[in-house]
């Protein structure tokens, strides 16, 4: 039976290197997809971090698994073709094999759901919690609400093609960002105002829906200062990919300046916002 013990060398190889080229391939621009990404954008969560490492054991499960059914494919077109057996077996059960077909797969189960009942509840479960912003979506755009940093809210409209400036990202850059300090845990309370909507952003490892009527929570605790690009992953309408979201992580020093500020720059989140009431008309 050696050559099943090379099967699962080669199996083990195969994956480890995919998940190597995978991590080489994704160490681009932090926060934002990249030319000739093939992997997944660089964690900056506790959450995403877990995300990737069930990720990269899956790909070694399914890549061995793949291997190990492909050799028994060709081991029995080998050894059991017309030519070597001309006459063939009326075998028709064989109770090893039948209990090992039974047991393997339940085992293999059992690998894969132990740890994603565990990233689950850990993704799931809010800790207690630093700081809430509410996201409520609308078509089509989002605006948020800082309940514990002055009660101040904004809308996050997507910029146009014509009032682009050098470096922003077409389809992900908003006129406002949400800031939010390094190293602190975040509540966000995600709703909608009209139809089903979905907040998300890969480095984080967050998507939750924003279903009207409904205040469904989720939380992310970012460890290292930058830039994060998301967007509406829910069918919201015609304009649905047109709703970016952009993070923007900042040191505690630099978030207390920028909510002293924005608490003056923007309107409580009892105001209507006369900026889309404007442009409505």
């Amino acid at each position: 039976m050696s050559w099943f013990r090379v099967l699962a060398a080669c199996g083990l190889a195969i994956s480890a290197a995919l998940v190597g080229f995978d991590a080489l391939a994704a160490g681009g621009p932090l926060g934002q997809p990249h030319e000739w990404q093939f992997g997944l954008q660089d964690p900056v969560t506790p959450v995403k971090e877990q995300i990737e490492s069930f990720h990269n054991l899956l790909l070694i499960i399914i890549t061995a698994i793949t291997l190990f059914v492909m050799g028994l494919l060709l081991y029995v077109i080998v050894r059991f073709g017309a030519a070597r057996n001309p006459v063939p077996s009326r075998t028709a059960h064989n109770t090893l094999i039948e209990v090992m077909w039974t047991i393997l797969p339940i085992m293999i189960l059992i690998v894969i759901a132990i740890p994603s009942f565990k990233l689950l509840y850990f993704s799931d479960r809010v800790p207690k919690a630093e700081m809430t912003i509410k996201a409520t979506g609308h078509q089509w755009y989002w605006s948020y609400e800082y309940p514990d940093n002055g009660n101040f809210g904004f809308d996050a409209i997507l910029i146009q093609d014509s009032d682009l400036k050098q470096g922003q990202l077409r389809l992900l850059e908003t006129d406002n960002r949400v800031v939010v300090p390094v190293d602190t845990t975040v509540r966000v309370i995600v709703t909608a105002a009209d139809v089903l909507h979905a907040w998300f952003v890969p480095s984080f490892g967050v998507q939750k829906e924003g279903v009207p009527g409904r205040a469904n929570e989720t939380w992310f605790k970012a460890e290292k200062i930058g830039t994060f690009y998301g967007q509406c992953s829910e069918l919201c309408g015609q304009n649905h990919g047109f709703m970016p979201i952009v993070v923007q992580v900042v040191s505690k020093d630099d978030f207390t300046k920028w909510a002293a500020d924005a608490k003056k720059k923007f309107s409580a989140v009892d105001a209507p916002s006369a900026r889309v009431a404007a442009a409505a008309e």
